[in-house]
């Protein structure tokens, strides 16, 4: 390490990094908090912020001036070195796997966001909602993309511990769902044998809605991506699907919208992408929230769409 950085592992230093994880929620020519203020919140004295505040400063990271009475005023700051100074390092995060366009359009969306954000981040993919959001609860990752609906149930299950980073809005996660039934089958046939995947938090809710209060359905345990051989194979009459993945696979089976009300309320939901994180990390996600530009992320998602940008992620 140069003499730069061996002074960014001094009390000052430390002192420094713990300051640049609260400078990324301000703007530029905002007002700061009062050193003492800082002092308060970090638990350090006033002229160990008084000495972090300069480091940020040479490092480039930030540029202050004073104001007399008003107090000091941020004129500047640059969120990449903020972020690596803060060491909060990569955002990894856990998306379903890549199999429909409208993913790899999220996929891309973000990836952008965030970088024009500066903040470093990659993806992993991970198939089920419960699956992603146990590797986030055991710290392997640190955002988890899912529907809104499946992040809503999450946060409920683990009161304290998951906190909602973004809502990206409807259709950002899957077009729409729809069940799809085997060709000769008929919805009102008793003993209707449906797939469902309890690794999926939404497809098993949004089942279990479209045939509630039928006690004759034999529900057929099955991964997602299997559940439309199921129905070509003749193993399952029926299942609800995300329409998205249906385009060029619809031989043999017939595609009815969804139900009542309620049901169509849910789907809604459901078609929202979401982003979840742990809530002991909440300072470092409230500046990743801020920070992002999520009118990025649609409008990205929405070109890979039309096929006029190719995904990278």
């Amino acid at each position: 390490m140069n003499g730069f950085d061996d002074r960014f592992l001094t009390r000052n230093g430390l002192a420094a990094r713990q300051l640049a994880v609260l400078l990324l929620h301000h703007e530029p020519d905002t007002r700061l908090p009062r050193v003492r203020d800082f002092a308060q919140e970090l638990g350090y004295g006033n002229g160990t912020i008084q000495a972090a505040l300069a480091l940020l400063e040479e490092a480039g990271a930030i540029e202050t001036t004073a104001r007399g009475h008003l107090g000091t005023f941020l004129v500047s700051s640059d969120r990449a070195i903020l972020w690596r100074l803060s060491g909060l390092g990569t955002l990894l995060a856990a998306m379903p796997l890549p199999y429909s366009r409208r993913y790899e359009g999220l996929a891309t969306g973000l990836r952008a966001a965030f970088e024009e954000a500066g903040t470093p981040f990659a993806i992993t993919f991970m198939r089920g909602a419960g699956t992603r959001t146990a590797a986030l609860l055991e710290g392997k990752t640190d955002l988890v993309v899912l529907s809104r609906f499946a992040a809503d149930r999450l946060i409920e299950e683990h009161p304290g511990r998951l906190t909602l980073v973004a809502d990206l809005g409807p259709a950002t996660y899957v077009g729409a769902h729809g069940l799809l039934l085997r060709e000769g089958a008929s919805l009102d046939m008793p003993g209707l044998r449906v797939a469902v995947d309890h690794a999926s938090e939404d497809q098993w809710m949004l089942a279990e809605r479209a045939f509630a209060g039928r006690s004759d359905i034999e529900w057929v345990e099955s991964s997602y991506m299997q559940m439309g051989d199921l129905l070509a194979q003749n193993q399952a009459d029926a299942t609800v699907w995300n329409l998205d993945e249906v385009q060029g696979r619809s031989a043999g089976v017939d595609v009815l919208p969804l139900g009542d009300e309620v049901t169509r309320e849910l789907a809604l939901r459901n078609s929202s992408a979401a982003i979840i994180g742990r809530s002991e990390g909440v300072k470092a996600l409230t500046a990743v929230r801020d920070a992002l530009d999520l009118s990025r992320v649609t409008s990205l998602q929405a070109e890979v769409l039309r096929g006029e940008r190719i995904p990278s992620y």
